[in-house]
C-alpha cells in the first residue's frame, strides 16, 4: 500500500497497523505492544474514569486532554464509552489519576507512530 493518507488513518485507528501494512513487522509489533499495553494499564488503573479537565478549568488544558486521548484511535472509542459508565469504586482507586496520564501518553505516543508510518510511506524514512 502506497497511499500515505490511508496508512496514516490505519496507523492512527489501530496502533502499529500502519507499519504492519508496509511490511515493517518488528517495528509495527513493538509499537502495537507498547501502545496497547499502556492503554490496558490505563484502563485497568481506572484511567478512563479520570475526570481530567473540564472546559471551565481552561480551554487549553481541556483540549490537550481530549487531543491526547483521541490519539488512541480505536482505544479512544473504548475509553470514552467506559468514561460514560461511571463506577462508584473508581474514586476509591489510588491509581486512577496515573491511569488518566497513561491514557494520554499512549495517545501521544501513537501520534508519533502515525507520523513515522507516514514518513516511511512517502519515502522520507527507511
Amino acid at each position: 500500500m502506497d497511499n500515505p493518507v490511508i496508512i496514516g488513518i490505519i496507523s492512527w485507528f489501530v496502533p502499529g497497523a500502519g507499519h504492519l501494512v508496509q511490511g515493517r513487522y518488528i517495528r509495527g509489533g513493538i509499537i502495537a505492544v507498547v501502545v496497547w499495553l499502556m492503554f490496558a494499564i490505563a484502563i485497568a488503573s481506572g484511567g478512563a474514569h479520570y475526570p481530567g479537565f473540564d472546559f471551565k478549568d481552561g480551554a487549553l488544558l481541556y483540549l490537550l486532554n481530549v487531543f491526547a486521548r483521541l490519539g488512541n484511535g480505536l482505544g479512544a472509542i473504548v475509553s470514552f464509552i467506559m468514561a460514560g459508565t461511571l463506577s462508584p469504586q473508581v474514586a476509591a482507586l489510588a491509581t486512577f489519576e496515573y491511569g488518566g496520564r497513561f491514557l494520554e501518553v499512549a495517545g501521544l505516543l501513537n501520534y508519533l507512530a502515525v507520523i513515522d508510518a507516514i514518513d516511511i510511506a512517502v519515502g522520507r524514512k527507511k
